[in-house]
């Protein structure tokens, strides 16, 4: 039985309910073969656990489950358990308030359990619903193991009489119903033999009343009171019979109105107990939302800042890309300026070197007609002189001007944008000295005039190298103008991007900005969904406090039943004991009806005896009816 008891209590924990103290208490007490839970108020989930553990128990034989307040779903859960039950001989199921569910159950239980020999269904509801009533007559036609059953006080109609009798006619085995029914059945037989017999009695002595009526009239007037008195006691036991069982059904009528009050109460709590839970999870999924959304909008917060910082640092390196060419083009600017200095000193020093040529020349000339003079003094003793002299003075002039060509070349491969130029003018002073050197030696006598066009077109050449040199120098003006105007564009554009990056600067204040409004908003969104979290807490807890007064109301209308629940049981043994004591009395008043009926027999075959030998022996005997 102690296994039984554990099994008991892991069913109930496994289904996520608490074990009944009182269940535990009665299975630790539990005589060997018998389960006696009467009185005890059992949940669904207590008969859940006990249907699973009868299906296969082989100790029990007895079990008593009267005036348990079982409910329907209950109910069909035990008698499910014990379908496949095949020990249990004796089952009490008195004052449970069995209806159409319970009907239609107990009807499939006839059918399946080939074990149960008594069955007691006393002070419940079975005949009111007559289909659920047929279904419970049909499982005890098709039994073949049931001997006893009590279905008293069940509002049987008519029509469940008729059902009842079909099913008894379609089974065997039951016995102490039909031994009831077999009595009932001799007794009015008896009853109808006896209205036979004082009906003829009643002829014979209206007959006799002829002869004898004032001793047929006291005689009857003995019998007249006695059948009144007879009658009063019986209309009055009857009345008795009716009050007590109107009071039953009050009585009754209470019970049932308590029990289903206890359900309505039951479901509330049920309700409660979901809305709560219900409550619960909302309050689980608005804090998930809540967290979700939290982090949601701070990684977006993170992704913004980070989208911020790679722009800013994307401004930050085209800014400083656009200071390093600034600075780049600073540094071209200065380098061109610094070239054009260098290239306006080599064309300062070029005139030095050009005024320096020309001066020399002059002297040369000077030095030229000084020597024709000479020549000229000298004439034709000199003149293979003079014509050494001038060629050695010719070839002086070539390696001056060659070297100064040379020193020209070397400082115009500095200039790297007249180059060609001063190749150029190189070229064609080379090619003057060439035409002067051969002029000199083919035409002596014309050297001061061929000196003066050679000057002149050297002076030509000059101007013409002084007029390239002006326009390089333009040219260079107008790059640099151009590098400055550059320079002047990069600058705006400079100030563009330091406009921009001032922008962007401003524009992520701005998104820095509504960051912390976002994150005020946030947190005042927060703070307003724990305010009406709180609340709803402070609801629930008073919804909660609610429920637990609930509860206690229901604890007290649960000891408010059992109390009257043992007042009821109390009564009706009372009740039970009067009944008993008004049916020793009908017994005893039927015995007495008996003896004076006897008496009253013999009296009347002693008239009867009597009145024969009177006609017997009067001269009227011809004319006195046959007997």
């Amino acid at each position: 039985m102690e296994e039984f008891r554990r099994s008991y209590s892991r069913l109930c924990k496994e289904s996520g309910s608490e074990p009944q103290e009182a269940v535990l208490q009665q299975l630790h007490q539990l005589p060997r073969g018998r389960l006696d839970l009467a009185t005890q108020s059992l949940t669904v989930d207590t008969c859940r656990a006990l249907g699973k553990l009868l299906q296969n128990q082989t100790l029990l034989t007895e079990l008593v489950l009267s005036d348990c307040m079982l409910s329907e779903e209950g109910t069909t859960l035990l008698l499910q358990g014990l379908c496949a039950n095949t020990v249990i001989r004796f089952l009490d199921l008195k004052g449970n308030n069995l209806r159409a569910a319970g009907a239609e159950a107990l009807g499939k239980l006839l059918r399946q359990n080939q074990s149960i020999q008594s069955l007691t269904l006393e002070w419940n509801n079975l005949g009111t619903w007559e289909d659920a009533f047929a279904t419970f007559c049909g499982g005890l036609a098709a039994n073949s193991t049931l001997q006893q059953l009590d279905l008293r006080n069940n509002q049987i109609s008519h029509k469940g009489a008729e059902e009842l009798a079909l099913a008894l006619k379609g089974n065997a085995t039951l016995q102490q119903l039909e031994q009831a029914m077999e009595h009932n059945q001799d007794r009015h037989t008896a009853f109808q033999e006896t209205q036979t017999r004082t009906h003829l009695l009643s002829k014979e002595v209206q007959y006799l009343q002829e002869e004898k009526s004032k001793q047929f009239l006291d005689l009857m007037e003995t019998i007249d009171k006695q059948r009144e008195e007879m009658a009063r006691s019986s209309q009055a036991s009857a009345a008795r019979v009716g009050q007590l069982q109107e009071a039953l059904k009050e009585r009754h009528s209470i019970i049932n109105a308590l029990k289903a009050k206890l359900q309505m109460t039951e479901a509330a709590l049920a309700l409660s107990e979901q809305k709560s839970q219900d409550l619960g999870e909302l309050l689980a999924t608005a804090e998930q939302e809540r967290l979700s959304l939290s982090q949601r909008e701070e990684k977006e917060r993170r992704l913004e800042q980070q989208e911020a910082a790679e722009r800013e640092s994307k401004l930050l390196r085209d800014l400083s890309a656009a200071n390093e060419k600034n600075l780049l083009l600073r540094n071209q600017v200065d380098e061109l300026e610094r070239k054009l200095k260098s290239q306006q000193e080599e064309l300062f020093l070029t005139r030095q070197e050009l005024t320096h040529t020309s001066a020399e020349l002059k002297i040369r000339v000077v030095q030229a007609e000084e020597r024709l003079d000479m020549e000229k003094r000298r004439a034709r003793q000199n003149m293979e002189d003079s014509e050494k002299l001038r060629f050695k003075e010719v070839e002086h002039m070539t390696r001056h001007l060659e070297e100064s060509e040379r020193a020209m070349q070397e400082r115009l491969q500095r200039l790297e944008a007249l180059r060609l130029s001063l190749e150029e003018e190189l070229s064609r002073v080379k090619a003057a000295a060439l035409s002067e050197r051969g002029q000199a030696e083919e035409e002596l006598i014309k050297a001061r005039n061929q000196a003066r066009l050679e000057e002149q077109q050297h002076l030509a050449h000059l101007e013409e190298k002084l007029r390239l040199l002006a326009q390089a120098r333009d040219e260079a003006q107008g790059t640099c103008i151009q590098q400055k105007q550059t320079v002047a564009e990069a600058q705006a554009r400079a100030s563009q991007l330091s406009l921009q990056v001032e922008g962007q600067r401003r524009r992520i204040e701005e998104l820095q900005q509504e960051l912390s409004n976002k994150g005020q908003e946030k947190v005042a969104e927060v703070t307003r969904v724990r305010v009406e979290l709180q609340e709803q807490m402070g609801r629930l807890r008073a919804e909660l406090t609610a429920q637990e007064t609930l509860r206690e109301k229901v604890a007290a209308l649960e000891r408010q039943l059992k109390v009257i629940a043992s007042d009821h049981r109390e009564a009706l043994l009372d009740k039970e004991s009067e009944n008993a004591s008004l049916r020793e009395k009908l017994r005893l008043k039927e015995a007495e009806i008996a003896r004076i009926r006897d008496e009253e027999a013999q009296r009347a075959s002693f008239l009867q005896n009597a009145v024969l030998a009177y006609v017997q022996g009067s001269p009227l005997r011809s004319l006195s009816p046959p007997k």
